[in-house]
């Protein structure tokens, strides 16, 4: 029976593709015919998973790369179909029909809000936690369930590799001994005060007294410190301990150079997370170095266009995600030039109907209050959200564009866009427009 179930998944993979569908129904249907066919596989003793709101695609594909650069051979779960249906799937089409995955290592993408589920199948020796922040708010509702969720599926046996600067997701840490703590040192960029919309960490997640803060590098992340129960940023073992983002270069643990394709704080922690992971797998630090120095992503959330000879690069943020839309817009600014932004909210999730756009509000649109953004262009099914909530900042709506039709705006910003143009917009809605300006 084993191996009719697999041959059975491997042939409706094989057809999934033919047609272009999504890879989680062949491991749906795999479940259905055996609920216990993954206990059923032979699978490899070096088994990473990595979870999180933010950064696990990116993070994913850094560490299987780095590993296949290095002559391991790696299962993974790359489409980003990373619900248990799709990581049986994956699993399954790894193995050989008497249920052997014969791969070094497997590394597996997992929905935080399903790993509980998935990992009642098998057991990994790494968990990676990239961090834990407000994300698809009608679906996760609060970070904090998030984390009970999370905590349901961690066992004393699993290695835990958690982001040192992040006061929820660490907290798994707390008076622990199996864990590997990441973080980032005090840079230029780093702030005192937290000057974001909101402040997920002003109070302990552990206690739920005040947490007090030695300085922030975006939002709640930063080095933070619990007077009341002792929850603090822990050390980390591996540290990003010098960004030079105008130069697109880190440092880790004041000795490893890289230079970023990318230049963002948001890729020196899937960086920093990939090299963490890979050290303790066993691969030298120089060969990660190799491997990781200029990675160039390959799942498309960035892309340049050009626009009527201007050139643009697409940002893609995540569903429902202030921190992924603020983390786009930093990196705007931060590049120092003129340019235009447009910003497309066509629509809120690709999962499931919804309206609920109150999670807007949670962007750090000031930002956009910037003398080298000359012109912003908004468009989309609820562009009219979109114009409350910037009415409601400081930026000068006269240098605002307002155009609910997307190829109107288009049109538009090709008439009137000044310098390059960025595209902050979602994965439903980023083709609506990259389709129309491939030709130019």
């Amino acid at each position: 029976m084993k191996s009719i179930v697999i041959l059975i998944s491997k042939l409706l993979y094989i057809i999934g593709k033919m047609i272009g569908k999504g890879s989680s129904m062949p491991g749906k249907i795999a479940l259905k015919l055996d609920k216990n066919i993954l206990k059923k596989v032979s699978l490899p003793s070096d088994i990473i998973v990595v979870t999180g709101s933010n950064g696990k695609t990116s993070t994913v594909e850094m560490i299987c790369s780095t590993l296949e650069a290095n002559g391991y051979n790696v299962g993974c779960n790359k489409e980003g179909s990373n619900q248990t249906e799709g990581v049986t799937t994956m699993i399954l089409n790894a193995s050989n029909l008497k249920g052997e995955v014969k791969k070094d290592v497997l590394v597996i993408e997992s929905d935080e809000r399903y790993l509980r589920h998935t990992l009642k199948h098998f057991r990994p020796k790494y968990l990676v936690v990239t961090n834990l922040y407000r994300d698809q708010m009608t679906r996760n509702g609060h970070p904090e369930l998030i984390y009970n969720i999370i905590k349901e599926a961690i066992t004393d046996d699993i290695h835990l590799i958690l982001n040192a600067d992040d006061p929820l997701s660490s907290l798994y840490g707390f008076k622990r001994e199996n864990v590997t703590y990441f973080g980032m040192n005090k840079n230029e960029f780093s702030k005192e005060e937290n000057d974001s919309v909101y402040n997920d960490g002003a109070f302990c997640p552990n206690c739920k007294e005040p947490l007090k803060y030695e300085y922030y590098h975006y939002n709640h992340i930063g080095s933070y410190k619990c007077e009341h129960c002792g929850h603090k940023r822990q050390n980390p073992q591996y540290e990003v301990t010098s960004l030079d983002l105008e130069n697109s270069k880190m440092t880790i643990n004041n000795k490893h150079k890289l230079t970023m394709t990318l230049r963002s704080v948001y890729t020196a922690y899937n960086l920093l997370a990939t090299y963490a992971v890979t050290k303790l797998i066993g691969v030298k630090e120089e060969k990660i170095v190799e491997s990781l120095n200029n990675f160039v992503a390959k799942n498309d959330r960035v892309q340049k266009f050009v626009l009527n000879g201007k050139p643009g690069m697409l940002l893609t943020s995540k569903h429902e995600n202030s921190i992924s839309y603020n983390q786009s817009l930093l990196y705007i600014t931060r590049e120092n030039r003129p340019c235009s932004v447009i910003i497309i909210v066509d629509a809120v999730s690709r999962k499931y109907f919804t309206s609920e756009t109150s999670w807007l509000w949670d962007i750090d649109f000031e930002l956009l209050n910037n003398k080298n953004v000359k012109k912003v262009f908004l468009a989309g099914k609820y562009v009219s959200d979109l114009v409350t909530r910037f009415e409601y900042s400081d930026i000068d709506m006269s240098k605002v564009i307002v155009e609910k039709d997307i190829d109107d705006m288009i049109e538009e910003a090709k008439e009137k866009a000044e310098g390059e143009v960025y595209l902050v917009t979602c994965f439903s809605d980023r083709m609506k427009f990259m389709n129309k300006v491939k030709g130019e």
